[in-house]
């Protein structure tokens, strides 16, 4: 499968996400390379391994056009996004995304995963994380991702 490299300008992989993508619920800025020719649609997963009640989810995004290569920051928490992207419901039971937040104390670690997909998926807003694996089973082109940590300090 094809590895697809992903970044940030606010952080680099396996460094501390900056307090204005956490707990404010701005998205931070992303952007990747280069997909499979046969693309048809991008899909984003953002979430948290470390949560205390195991994973959380902090965004699910699918349907972006195969031609987008970046996110802005402070992404529109809109449910639906120009050309038809579509964000589905985080773990705190909204669309969009939500920031890492964690009890204060050590760090976590946040997965922000793309995926390049040979197919649009058939999910709307009120899809979770679980609805979006399930729909990519299959489908999946090329996947990458960008880990960076976050530590909320104690009062």
């Amino acid at each position: 499968m094809m590895e697809i490299a992903v970044l940030s300008a606010a952080f680099a992989m396996g460094a501390a996400i900056p307090d204005r993508y956490a707990c404010a619920n701005f998205s931070p800025p992303l952007e990747w390379g280069e997909v499979p020719p046969n693309t048809q649609s991008i899909a984003i997963l953002c979430d948290d391994p470390d949560a205390p009640a195991g994973d959380w989810v902090h965004w699910v995004l699918f349907n972006l056009a195969p031609e987008t290569r970046s996110l802005p920051e402070n992404a529109a928490r809109n449910a639906k996004l120009p050309g038809g992207a579509v964000q589905g419901l985080n773990d705190y039971g909204r669309g969009g995304y939500d920031g890492p937040c964690p009890p204060p104390g050590r760090a976590h670690h946040y997965h922000f995963k793309v995926f390049a997909l040979d197919a649009r998926l058939a999910l709307d807003s009120s899809a979770r994380k679980q609805d979006l694996l399930r729909a990519m089973k299959g489908h999946i082109l090329a996947q990458g991702a960008l880990i960076g940590t976050y530590a909320r300090r104690k009062p």
